[in-house]
């Protein structure tokens, strides 16, 4: 973890508990080793820095490619462990990326739906988390934030100072029996067992 990244780690939080009341509710849940993908649903700008208070370890991340284009961001988000990708359509080479990383034995975050959510609702999954999976067949540790929509939604400039909390799954572990049927979906059959899990987490229940 560098000195940029660990800074930002511990700042997100102080200020997250802060404003946002935050909380992360199962954290032991947590695979602290080895790969993993941390997958969770997509609401908010909040969404990275908050799911990356989830583990002890540094996480990598995606994030649109003209973020990069400004020269702050350009600057910074490569220190915090930032892998560019085109907004619009699949880009394979954000994709090779995170196989690249957790076969290095990292921990990345990847948001199923693809994109932010307008309404505050669950999405349904892309392909993109399944071809990864497939690939490597990293554990994915499901995870749903409840909150972050209301706090700051998809399209507005004001930000509310509503609680957001986290809640960690059960990780999911795949194997070669997963990926043994290659036939067509079989990437989509993927993302949405992960997407199932996530559906199923709640702020108050015992998953």
């Amino acid at each position: 973890m560098n000195f940029y990244y660990w800074l930002g780690y511990w700042l997100s939080r102080l200020l997250a508990k802060i404003f946002f009341r935050f909380r992360i509710l199962h954290r032991e849940r947590m695979i602290q080793n080895g790969p993993v993908i941390l997958a969770m649903n997509h609401q908010s700008f909040f969404d990275p820095p908050l799911a990356g208070n989830a583990s002890d370890r540094a996480i990598f991340f995606l994030a649109r490619r003209t973020l990069l284009d400004h020269w702050f961001w350009g600057w910074l988000l490569p220190k915090l462990n930032v892998i560019s990708v085109e907004q619009e359509g699949s880009d394979r080479s954000a994709l090779k990326a995170l196989i690249r990383t957790l076969r290095a034995g990292e921990a990345t975050l990847v948001f199923p739906e693809g994109a932010r959510t307008l309404n505050g609702n669950l999405q349904p999954a892309q392909p993109g988390l399944g071809l990864v999976i497939a690939k490597t067949l990293a554990p994915v540790v499901p995870m749903r934030i409840f909150g972050a929509h209301e706090a700051w939604p998809r399209g507005s400039n004001k930000i509310r100072l509503c609680p957001i909390t986290i809640v960690v799954g059960h990780p999911i572990f795949f194997s070669e029996t997963d990926i043994a049927d290659r036939g067509k979906g079989m990437y989509q059959r993927l993302s949405e067992r992960v997407m199932n899990e996530i559906a199923k987490l709640t702020i108050n229940g015992n998953d």
